[in-house]
Formats: C-alpha cells, structure tokens, sequence
C-alpha cells in the first residue's frame, strides 16, 4: 500500500466532508489514517505458508481439536466500517496437527483484509482443510457490524454467526452436535 498515497486521499476525502485538514487537530490525521489502515488490512501481505512455518507435524491423534473464543477485528468490504468478534475452530486429524498458536494467526490473515463475515468463516476452514487434510473441519464465527449499529437500522444489540462446516463436520450430525457443544460452553 502506498501510505503517502492514502494520507493524500485522506486530505482530500476531510476537505469534502467540510473540515479544514490544515486545522491543528486535523494536521496529522491523513498520516495515522493511513497506517491505520496498512495494519487494518495487513492481512494481504500475508503468506499463509509463511504461517504455517513448518509447523505441521506427524501425529497418530485422531480426536477432535478444538481453539475458541479467538478475538477478531476486521474491516465490512460493503462500507468500510469495523465488525469484531470471536472465531471458534476444530478440525479432527488424519495423522496430522499444527501448532495451536497457528490457528489465531490464520483467523488474523483472513480478519486483515476488506471482508464479509461469511467468506472469512470460509477462508478460515479451507485453509485448514487443504493444508491439514483433516477427517473435517468447523469454524463458527460470531460478530457485532458497526455498519448495522451506527448506521443503517442501527441495532445495536444484533450480532451475526457465520459457519463452515468440511468433511466429518459436515456429514456426521453427532460430530458437528458435539463441536457445538463445545462451543457453546465459555471457558475455563
């Protein structure tokens, strides 16, 4: 991304919103916008092998796995406002585990980027499907979306869940039954 590039869209886009860019509290603010915005949508520059970093290895485990409650910030593709929330993943092994550190690290290359709730719940499960080869995968998104709660039908209260479901998760009702049960239940 071109950060100077930004900042001068930025300049433009305060201008036409009827404030002053030259006004002291406004003088850097095309800048922070601009880094705010590389980090927020960092996620491109990201490589998912990079991620993975080797960290995949042989194991004769074939239970279910499960990462919850993985705090996300990501940016609405449709209006460019924030939606956040909290990602839940299992996968069950076929002779393969990761690293558990790397599954919010996955969750964060796909909240990285412009979105929609439902494609990141995707990208989310594909990855780990393709580069695991899992028995199958879930993820279970849940998020507020700022462009429902300070625009629009302003609802502040709504949230949205997203699933995906591959493989056993999908096919076998009593293990998708028990991922869910899992899920529901919040902690330690």
């Amino acid at each position: 991304m071109n950060v100077q590039k930004v900042s001068n869209l930025v300049t433009d886009l305060l201008s036409e919103l009827g404030e002053d860019p030259k006004r002291e509290g406004l003088l850097s603010t095309p800048d922070r916008v601009a880094k705010a915005y590389e980090y927020l949508t960092s996620g491109y520059n990201k490589n998912i092998e990079e991620v993975f970093n080797d960290a995949v290895f042989t194991e004769k485990y074939d239970e279910m796995v499960v990462v919850k409650n993985i705090d996300f910030y990501s940016l609405c593709e449709h209006h460019m406002l924030p939606f956040y929330g909290k990602v839940h993943v299992a996968y069950i092994p076929h002779g393969k585990v990761v690293g558990l550190s790397k599954i919010p690290r996955i969750v964060e290359v796909f909240a990285r980027r412009l979105q929609v709730q439902e494609r990141m719940t995707q990208q989310i499960a594909e990855t780990l499907y393709n580069y695991l080869e899992p028995q199958g995968v879930a993820v279970v998104s849940e998020a507020f979306h700022m462009c429902m709660m300070m625009r629009g039908v302003e609802k502040q209260n709504s949230s949205a869940t997203s699933s995906a479901m591959l493989g056993v998760f999908k096919d076998d009702a009593r293990t998708r039954a028990e991922f869910l049960t899992f899920v529901s239940h919040h902690g330690l």
